[in-house]
């Protein structure tokens, strides 16, 4: 079993890394990237519905959850987003420091993939508890369904306000909330592994108010049609990329 808990640390420490995958960006200019953000946000909006809607609701239906449990959690999540939201607005409304110009956005989405990385954790280290090949399995898994995720969420970072640097840090520091569901899941065994279940519906209400209250509203800011056509592309990237992980799960 030790071997387990190695393999379970070591994966979500390579997922951890992929959120490192906006250093791409650090090569291209600022002028280009601001030019380009907004397909990056669509990419995100893709994933985030993608993921809630393909991947977390049905899966808490596989959980044995009645459908009404599951609505009334996705309710939940969509609230408790929209509180987090309001709470970092009054912060931000109130406050003088150096970083009053980020976009209270920035903020949410480092919260909400924070918590998302946390349930990433507990899957990752209740399916080493089953067996080595089903958490390798399941680590493959999020690697790829977090590439499209962490891209679009580092392009938001920057739209919000951070510069490069300080986005691809806050990105890390909040893919490292994965240890701590790993741990969790290590230290409570089943009791966690059981609970999961509740959290996974509220974390897709948290992406769908994200995608839905703060992202699209972005997009509608662009009237050129020819944009608006190839946003409209990207977010359908974004969902079909989601779409696909179902052939590897």
């Amino acid at each position: 079993m030790t071997i387990n808990y190695l393999y379970g640390f070591v994966s979500v420490l390579v997922v951890s890394l992929v959120s490192f995958v906006g250093v791409f960006s650090l090569s291209i200019g600022e002028v280009l990237l601001k030019k380009y953000i907004n397909f990056f946000i669509s990419l995100a909006i893709g994933a985030l519905l993608g993921d809630a809607f393909i991947h977390m609701i049905p899966e808490a239906f596989k959980s044995g959850l009645n459908s009404s449990t599951i609505g009334i959690l996705i309710i939940i999540g969509l609230l408790i987003f929209f509180i987090v939201e309001k709470f970092i607005h009054w912060h931000h409304h109130g406050e003088d420091k150096e970083d009053d110009h980020i976009h209270p956005v920035g903020k949410l989405v480092l919260f909400t993939d924070g918590f998302h990385n946390m349930i990433d954790g507990v899957i990752i280290g209740a399916s080493f508890l089953v067996s080595v090949p089903i958490g390798i399995a399941t680590t493959i898994a999020v690697i790829l369904h977090e590439i499209p995720q962490e891209i679009g969420d580092f392009a938001v970072l920057i739209h919000s306000g951070y510069t490069k640097k300080r986005a691809l840090w806050l990105n890390f520091l909040s893919a490292l909330a994965s240890v701590l569901g790993l741990i969790f899941i290590y230290i409570f065994g089943n009791v966690i592994k059981d609970s999961v279940v509740w959290f996974v519906p509220i974390a897709a209400g948290g992406f769908i108010y994200i995608a839905v209250a703060d992202l699209i509203p972005e997009l509608h800011k662009t009237k050129n049609i020819k944009h608006s056509i190839i946003q409209l592309c990207i977010i359908m990237a974004g969902v079909i990329s989601m779409l696909a992980l179902l052939f590897l799960e």
